[in-house]
């Protein structure tokens, strides 16, 4: 009788988990079909990324991204002066990835969101109102350093160093190059 109570426990153990985890897949299947579907496209608002279907992939690296807090300190002070223009796509690896830890820099040094626009391109690195026009974007995400309107510098799909590193040079008026300026 022992026996068969240890035998049963371990069944109903195993049968258990293994039904949870076919759920898991089943749930991340849906997400990821919605999530090739449904672009944002034109500009937005932060709070759209922390909705579905892109909350899953926001507010994951969100919360899984190292601030480097020392650095980000010393960007605090200089981001006041700064717009700052960030095309994305929410069909992007590198968008998803990189701009929940650009908020996350952002809420850590309480910048100012009114002073970021956020816009979202097709994958051809397009919006129907052409606001890309003039600007040469052909990668994303670009992130667009603004004083008084005029492009001071920008970050191209990723970063050289680190978002915060990178921020910190532009702002402080060191040399930077993004990854594709011309050497």
């Amino acid at each position: 009788m022992k026996k068969t109570i240890i035998f049963l426990s371990i069944l109903l153990f195993f049968s258990c988990k293994t039904k949870v985890s076919d759920s898991k897949k089943e749930t991340n299947k849906v997400i990821e079909n919605k999530e090739e579907n449904i672009n944002i496209i034109g500009y937005f608002d932060r709070n759209e990324l922390q909705k579905n279907p892109y909350a899953f992939w926001f507010d994951e690296n969100y919360k899984n991204y190292d601030l480097d807090e020392l650095t980000a300190k010393k960007i605090k002070p200089l981001i006041k002066n700064f717009e700052i223009t960030v095309f994305m796509g929410t069909w992007c690896e590198e968008s998803q990835k990189d701009i929940p830890g650009f908020f996350k820099l952002y809420d850590y040094i309480e910048a100012d969101n009114d002073k970021i626009q956020l816009i979202g391109m097709s994958e051809q690195k397009t919006t129907p109102q052409n606001y890309e026009k003039g600007l040469e974007i052909f990668n994303v995400p670009t992130y667009i350093f603004k004083k008084n309107g005029k492009e001071i510098n920008r970050i191209v799909e990723f970063p050289v160093e680190t978002l915060e590193k990178d921020i910190f040079k532009i702002l402080s008026g060191q040399e930077y190059k993004n990854i594709y300026a011309d050497f």
